[in-house]
């Protein structure tokens, strides 16, 4: 096959980010992508009705052919009776992000329980949940697996709330998430699929591939591969492109983030085809995701085709995915 085409797909998991960095994310999500989920972890953060709508016009003014799915953060102070005036503003999930876990986490919860009148809300809203799973204060290889029984409390409490566990790392939270019925599902990123521990480091820490949570071991990365190409359909595609500036992602203290946008399809049509599964990358990237949050399919279409390219070794200061290796499909735009 030298050619494929599908289902414009969607991203379930994107950092849009803010200021001069932000136009040039959306021009590149434009072009593979038709909706993206956008990430509320700004400064200042979207926590009500009133940041959701100044972020969307913000996002909005860059003039791009792209649906914003508009989400809000989930703070210790964030009260049940928000969650109604946030959907009326068009969230259509809140994010969970436990303190410190990751890039603008210094606000992020502490105590989940005390939040349980807000999964209320937002069971009785239909407003998914989408959660960071990993616990702070545990050694990083460990913070997903230790967050595991968190999700299955929330679960067990809230049994028709639409969770979505983001980004999964581990074999273990592959095999909660295909437990806990059809309300709970989870996004799967490229470079979870392609890194495992070593590439992030291997005597030395590879800025470029660190990310939250840190890609685990090489029987972490197969159990993600299989259960991205078995066809289940509480699992798809959320790349969690994280773009930092060069001078944030070296020095003493390297942000956590990959940026992956303009290689994630590429990508993903390189590994499916490795293991003769093409047949399910529509499925993985177009419908999964939508049919979970319950909206419809993209009418347009995404070709690729079979042609050698190298990726840049920067897009706007920021360092790529594979940033100067040669990929061999690339999207037709």
């Amino acid at each position: 096959m030298t050619e494929l085409t599908i289902i414009r797909p969607d991203d379930f998991h994107n950092h849009l980010r803010q200021g001069e960095l932000m136009p040039h994310l959306v021009q590149e999500t434009e072009k593979v992508f038709g909706r993206t989920l956008v990430m509320p972890n700004t400064l200042p953060p979207v926590v009500t009705g009133e940041d959701l709508q100044r972020y969307r016009s913000e996002l909005e003014s860059v003039g791009a052919d792209l649906q914003f799915l508009m989400t809000f953060k989930i703070i210790q102070e964030t009260k049940p009776e928000m969650i109604t005036g946030l959907k009326s503003a068009g969230a259509i999930a809140g994010k969970l992000y436990p303190q410190g876990v990751t890039t603008n986490a210094e606000d992020g919860v502490e105590d989940v329980e005390n939040l349980f009148p807000v999964f209320e809300a937002m069971q009785q809203e239909n407003v998914v949940l989408c959660i960071h799973g990993e616990l702070s204060g545990v050694e990083d290889l460990q913070r997903e697996e230790a967050f595991l029984p968190t999700l299955k409390k929330i679960h067990s409490n809230f049994s028709k709330l639409r969770i979505v566990l983001e980004h999964v790392s581990t074999e273990a939270a592959v095999q909660l998430v295909q437990e806990l019925g059809e309300k709970v599902a989870a996004t799967v990123t490229v470079h979870h699929l392609l890194l495992s521990t070593e590439d992030v480091r291997n005597g030395k820490l590879n800025p470029d591939h660190f990310c939250a949570p840190i890609c685990k071991s090489e029987a972490d990365r197969a159990a993600l591969v299989q259960i991205a190409l078995s066809g289940h359909p509480k699992f798809f595609f959320g790349s969690d492109s994280a773009p930092h500036s060069r001078k944030d992602k070296e020095g003493e203290h390297p942000k956590p983030g990959i940026y992956s946008t303009p290689v994630a399809l590429p990508l993903l049509t390189g590994l499916f085809e490795s293991h003769d599964k093409l047949d399910q990358l529509e499925d993985f990237t177009s419908r999964f995701g939508a049919e979970f949050y319950q909206l419809p399919q993209n009418q347009g279409q995404l070709s690729l085709v079979k042609e050698e390219w190298m990726v840049p070794k920067e897009y706007f200061g920021v360092v790529p995915l594979k940033k100067g290796e040669r990929l061999k499909w690339k999207v037709m735009v």
